[in-house]
């Protein structure tokens, strides 16, 4: 019968080097998505309102995480998931009568992360790997023309794309839709004369050179009003669309000043603020029109002044998306899902017999929750091989997937 072997400590002290949390980092960003990733999109879309605006308004309140109902190995072995279920506290009102109606609803069952960092999905064990994703915030890249353009990218919401032509002329793209002259977007921000917009663009002590951006830009506008340009630019967003004044200014302002439809996230504003030199404090999560004006002036800057170029590729331009992040963006299509049904069910529903559970559906949050743990390219099944190849599974990064590079538009800089 062979003997249990004794450790022997050559050192006078006997205690062991602890290790460090190799998959902390995993774990704190999915327990950041049970306590505030949810609370935060809930925030997003409520009070819902029917259509109308007029008849009734559900709130959500708070909700609980209750305990898992099976353990870990239970899940494993039965071959089911390892999951909770969310309670969530929804105040219906009806505008008309005052009345108020408070009930718990079940929110569909969240996935948990065990002890070890990983998933159990139908009884098998999953890993979610980080994904090295292009950083929200502003761009400046120098074209081949020796103007220079920029990209503001958001967290969610649409692009905004600032380019010089060879002829001088300055261009607005909205989600790489048609162009956009910026004269026409620059009256439909509510500058709505020449003047006005020579005056804002007028960047002090930069010598021209032989072409003046902004006066060539505006001999090519071809709106002379306010209205005018917001006609223009919902035209070129919304092609076929029947374009009137009150629907173009919905339409610009949901893209950019909509805190619901657009968000920079903090670090986009930190990156924001950091690139064109401001306090780290100044702004919000949505674009505003200093915001806008500031980047074009940039251009203009560094074109006149022939600046160095950014890296767009650099590693410095990028930043990790968490497993937290990833499932709150699952859980967010959900959610705006069940806004919908909301919205539709309140529109029909029996002013005596209407209450919060009969409103709202929570397929849709659970559906987008189990097709990201199933389907995702970021959902992997965990290497097991040994431990070293299960941490580095844990640990390792992945550029791919959505939102991320594909193979096809992998370029070599980028490689």
């Amino acid at each position: 019968m062979s003997q249990i072997a004794t450790r022997k400590y050559l050192n006078p002290s006997k205690d062991s080097i602890e290790l460090p949390g190799l998959v902390e980092l995993q774990q704190n960003s999915y327990k950041h998505f049970l306590r505030e990733g949810i609370a935060e999109v809930l925030d997003e879309i409520s009070p819902i309102e029917d259509f109308t605006g007029k008849n009734y308004n559900l709130r959500f309140l708070d909700y609980v995480i209750e305990e898992p109902k099976i353990s870990e190995t239970v899940a494993r072995d039965k071959k089911a998931t390892y999951e909770a279920a969310i309670r969530l506290e929804v105040e219906l009102t009806n505008k008309r009568t005052k009345q108020k109606k408070k009930q718990k609803i079940f929110l569909g069952d969240m996935p948990m992360m065990t002890s070890r960092g990983t998933f159990i999905i139908n009884g098998v064990e999953k890993v979610v790997v980080s994904q090295l994703v292009r950083s929200p915030g502003v761009f400046f890249s120098k074209e081949k023309a020796g103007y220079f353009s920029a990209k503001v990218i958001p967290a969610r919401g649409a692009w905004l794309e600032f380019n010089i032509s060879s002829s001088g002329v300055i261009t607005v793209k909205i989600d790489n839709r048609r162009k956009i002259n910026l004269g026409t977007f620059l009256r439909a921000m509510g500058f709505a004369t020449n003047q006005e917009i020579q005056k804002v663009l007028n960047v002090p002590g930069i010598k021209k050179s032989d072409i003046d951006f902004v006066e060539q830009t505006l001999s090519r506008d071809t709106t002379k009003t306010t209205d005018q340009a917001l006609i223009e630019i919902y035209r070129k967003v919304r092609p076929g669309d029947l374009a009137t004044l009150d629907n173009a200014k919905t339409v610009l302002e949901d893209l950019f000043f909509e805190p619901k439809r657009y968000d920079f996230s903090k670090v986009g504003r930190y990156k924001f603020n950091r690139t064109l030199g401001l306090d780290p404090d100044y702004g919000d999560q949505t674009l505003s029109q200093e915001d806008i004006i500031l980047v074009i002036k940039k251009i203009l800057e560094s074109s006149y002044l022939d600046a160095p170029a950014q890296d767009i590729d650099h590693l410095a331009n990028r930043r990790l998306k968490m497993v937290g992040e990833l499932v709150q963006k699952a859980f967010r299509s959900g959610a705006l899902r069940t806004e919908r049904i909301v919205k539709e069910r309140m529109t029909v529903a029996d002013a005596d017999t209407i209450a919060p559970v009969n409103l709202v559906n929570v397929r849709p949050i659970t559906a987008s929750v189990r097709e990201f743990f199933n389907k995702s390219q970021l959902s992997q099944l965990m290497q097991q091989e040994n431990l070293l190849s299960e941490v580095s599974h844990k640990r390792r990064l992945n550029a791919l997937g959505p939102g991320g590079l594909t193979k096809e538009r992998a370029g070599f800089e980028v490689r």
